[in-house]
């Protein structure tokens, strides 16, 4: 089984947040709560639309996504530095006191 890798990075363009090399869906279609997309290194909209994109592509499971993504936004997302390198455990590890992992 082959673990996710997820990275984050602020370029010239703006900041870019990659699942194994592709661009990470930032899932509107879920919830839109910042339509400017992603940031991270504080705590806030655009940070907890990349926690809910995170956790939704981790977990497969909108409901659990929605659930979870305030928590990994607050543990993981605000703390974030510039450049940043997360896999799917680390993830699952920082929510995992709301989640009955399977």
């Amino acid at each position: 089984m082959t673990v996710k890798t997820y990275t984050g990075d602020r370029t010239i363009d703006g900041v870019q947040v990659m699942v194994d090399g592709a661009p990470l869906d930032p899932r509107f279609d879920l919830k839109t709560l910042s339509e400017l997309g992603f940031e991270w290194g504080y705590e806030g909209t655009a940070p907890t639309q990349l926690a809910l994109a995170l956790a939704a592509d981790v977990f497969g499971d909108d409901a659990l996504a929605l659930k979870v993504c305030d928590t990994l936004m607050k543990r993981v997302v605000a703390n974030f530095a510039n450049e940043w390198v997360m896999t799917e455990g680390d993830i699952k590890d920082a929510v995992s006191d709301q989640v009955a992992l399977k």
